[in-house]
């Protein structure tokens, strides 16, 4: 069953705030494999420029698709868990995520499209600290596969 296109452009406010702490930037690293002491040591990113520990670029992801669940979750879109992989990921930055910081994140659906037997979907989620300074924007596709059949 196709994607139900009247979802593209509906937006989702996560439902609560995401406070960045030291020890999940630590964990993440860990779990991504990234030794570098500005996402550990807080006197290394200061040396490095930084306030405090700063979060690997793929950070985001532990947080961003809270508010797009919402959408995806919802039996009118259509979306079958079951045949979903992942497409694509990116960021793009204004500046880094710190520890400490204080995020909102609102995600909004911008495509959904046929290839082949498949559909895509794609969100975009818009990061801001509680004080509404931007700090990254990540996109995310997904692949329902054989979804369009």
């Amino acid at each position: 069953m196709a994607l139900n296109r009247d979802f593209v452009g509906r937006s989702y406010v996560s439902p609560e705030t995401y406070e960045v702490s030291r020890v999940k930037i630590r964990e993440f690293a860990a779990a991504i494999g990234d030794g570098n002491p500005v996402f550990r040591d807080p006197e290394a990113a200061r040396a490095a420029g930084y306030p405090d520990v700063i979060a690997p670029p793929t950070f985001p992801i532990v947080f961003t698709l809270s508010g797009a669940g919402e959408a995806l979750r919802d039996p009118e879109l259509g979306l079958n868990f079951a045949m979903v992989v992942h497409g694509e990921q990116r960021f793009e930055y204004t500046r880094p995520i710190y520890a400490g910081d204080v995020l909102n994140c609102t995600s909004t659906i911008t495509e959904i499209r046929t290839i082949g037997r498949n559909e895509t979907l794609t969100v975009r989620s818009d990061v801001t600290t509680v004080d509404g300074e931007h700090v990254c924007t990540a996109y995310n596709t997904i692949v329902e596969r054989g979804g369009a059949a």
